[in-house]
């Protein structure tokens, strides 16, 4: 078994310590954003303001180097382009792919997709799938009709995994569509999910849950309910290099067991530096305060300057984690 593997049969039998926690590089936006998805080209005189594909993938490759995330997770092409090279062949990470790709992920610049009501969209077939791991996502916006369509899709991408052999894990985002008050997504996230995997024998279930952040009192109440149920956190927007780690912090704290970051990561000035600061926070080395000024030093002794400075680097931003952390 590779390192995930290993990890997440220590949460299924209880026996898990802090130390298992599950970091995912979410390296899959291409899904989502396309080009916009690769990054700013930080190099003067480019053609794009973006990345090219191949810079993308020179990170990926530096990440499964550095190996110290958990999951690769990527689009299916990537995914043939790695493994023809041979990228995963010696690695310690699990490779997996966006298994579907919702409409309200869908990213095009000058487009209204994301505030529209998710359609359930899927791009990847499983057979011949290059992973034995996929994240599917569903959006639930409190329409009946809409809703009932969306868990009907999921019924059918199970049948299909199971025929496969295909394991996944489910990451559900929070109503887009206006229906549910903002101050409701938690609560209103933890009962769909639970209603949703009531009906599902053991071997039809996800491995583990990708969430939002709604606050400490919503996750803390998901985490409680089922400790045999893996709960995982998704990054959100870029933010603070203290917003990221910050977020991995109180998530934790709440019970969550995996974390799965994106732009967080793609948007840090070292994203290989910032994901050895996220792990010093999970196995409880550094307080999310330290591990932002390790971050800064260590880009220092390189000869390298944040785009932040410190004083503002190590600030909290985001309106959930502050009010969280408040007394």
């Amino acid at each position: 078994m590779n390192r995930y593997e290993t990890k997440i049969a220590r949460m299924v039998a209880g026996t898990d310590t802090r130390a298992d926690f599950i970091l995912a590089d979410a390296k899959d936006a291409d899904m989502a954003a396309g080009i916009s998805a690769m990054g700013r080209n930080r190099t003067m005189g480019g053609l794009s303001p973006y990345r090219c594909r191949e810079d993308y993938l020179d990170d990926i490759r530096a990440m499964l180097e550095l190996d110290v995330v958990d999951i690769m997770l990527v689009s299916a092409s990537t995914l043939e382009t790695l493994v023809h090279e041979g990228a995963f062949n010696h690695s310690h990470v699990q490779p997996a792919i966006r298994a579907n790709d919702t409409t309200d992920l869908w990213r095009g610049r000058g487009s209204p997709y994301a505030t529209q009501r998710s359609v359930p969209f899927r791009s990847a077939s499983l057979a011949g799938a290059q992973t034995r791991l996929g994240l599917y996502s569903m959006t639930f916006n409190g329409n009946a009709e809409h809703d009932a369509h969306a868990l009907e899709c999921f019924r059918s991408f199970r049948e299909e995994a199971q025929a496969q052999g295909f394991s996944y894990f489910l990451e559900v985002f929070n109503p887009n569509e206006g229906r549910i008050a903002q101050p409701d997504w938690g609560f209103f996230l933890n009962d769909m999910i639970i209603r949703a995997l009531a009906g599902l024998r053991q071997a039809e279930r996800p491995e583990f849950l990708k969430i939002p952040f709604n606050g400490a009192t919503a996750l803390r109440e998901l985490c409680a309910f089922d400790p045999r149920m893996v709960v995982g956190i998704m990054g959100g927007g870029s933010g603070t290099t203290r917003d990221c780690l910050e977020l991995l912090h109180q998530a934790q704290a709440c019970g969550a067991r995996a974390a799965l970051f994106g732009r967080k990561i793609v948007d840090a000035d070292d994203p290989l530096l910032l994901v050895q600061a996220m792990r010093h926070v999970t196995d409880g080395d550094l307080l999310p305060e330290e591990a932002t000024c390790f971050y800064h030093d260590a880009l220092a002794r390189g000869g390298r300057r944040a785009e932040r400075p410190l004083g503002a680097d190590r600030c909290i931003t985001e309106n959930m984690l502050l009010a969280a952390s408040a007394p």
